[in-house]
């Protein structure tokens, strides 16, 4: 049996509350002998009828008085469900899922996501964390909306790849173990215990290849996934790190921040898959990302 189409039940129920289906067709904006050919219809497949005209009035059968009821549910439920559906188009609900790295996550995204937040408040905005890699294969699999990784990446042409900000690396002493004020090169910092980021993330590979370009592969005393852990421990006194500039920036208890020699810097980026359709929501977290470009940490 075909189910009843949602134009059927609401010139149904109009002729219900006008009593009439010339009035109920006035009302719906449709003309009389269109809205009598969906009534029509809609006993011919229900098998039974609905409506009893007399006396110029057209009156519920009892079938008709059983009908209403959930025929009133089902188009208010289809109702409820267009204003969800609108209120994702139009951003003032939904959910964008983004992932980064710890270091964009604690340092950059905040005040971000604050004035997102204001703009569209119902928005939820979920955060995930890890390594570029993963964060990109997640990307890739649809677990998330957009990323905001160190580049640069493989080359994929189901991935959009916009360059944002360029993030210089410093190195990061206990102030015990800091020279005078100047650059750090590789074999002053190799000699010291070295606290570095735990090994396969895109930010190590960098640190990696500055060493290997002067001819050095310390071997770190300490790795860590945690950039505020490799802080914490530097604080201490426990050796030097390599850090981003975004992280180490802020003032760090006990420690001092030097600039490497050769320069090294990672660029962060916005990857989104190319298909992706961008609602109001993600719309907004992209150009507020956008905004960044160009920019150096702390601007």
């Amino acid at each position: 049996m075909p189910l009843p189409t949602l134009r059927q039940l609401r010139t149904f129920l109009a002729v219900v509350d006008e009593g009439s289906v010339s009035l109920a067709a006035r009302a719906l904006g449709l003309t009389q002998p269109a809205a009598s050919q969906q009534l029509r219809e809609l006993e011919r497949n229900l098998g039974v009828r609905l409506l009893d005209r007399a006396a110029g009035r057209s009156l519920p059968t009892a079938a008709g008085a059983a009908f209403a009821a959930p025929a009133r549910r089902a188009v208010a439920a289809a109702e409820e469900a267009v204003a969800a559906a609108l209120a994702h188009r139009e951003g003032h609900a939904g959910r964008v899922r983004v992932g980064t790295g710890a270091t964009a996550c604690i340092h950059l995204l905040p005040p971000l996501l604050a004035t997102l937040k204001q703009r569209l408040p119902a928005l939820e905005v979920v955060v995930v964390t890890g390594n570029s890699d993963d964060m990109v294969r997640r990307l890739e699999e649809g677990a998330l909306d957009c990323a905001l990784v160190t580049l640069p990446l493989a080359h994929n042409r189901a991935l959009q790849v916009t360059p944002l900000l360029d993030d210089p690396l410093v190195a990061l002493l206990p102030e015990a173990m800091a020279g005078p004020g100047r650059a750090i090169r590789p074999p002053e910092l190799a000699a010291l215990p070295l606290i570095l980021y735990e090994a396969g993330g895109r930010t190590r590979r960098l640190i990696d290849a500055w060493f290997e370009r002067a001819g050095l592969s310390p071997r770190p005393a300490m790795e860590l996934g945690s950039v505020e852990a490799i802080k914490g421990l530097v604080s201490s006194g426990l050796g030097a790190s390599v850090l981003p500039l975004l992280a180490a920036g802020q003032a760090v208890p006990g420690t001092v921040v030097r600039p490497l020699e050769p320069a090294l810097e990672r660029k962060l980026g916005l990857v989104l898959r190319r298909e992706k359709v961008l609602d109001r929501g993600l719309r907004a977290l992209v150009e507020a990302l956008e905004g960044l470009k160009g920019k150096r940490p702390g601007e």
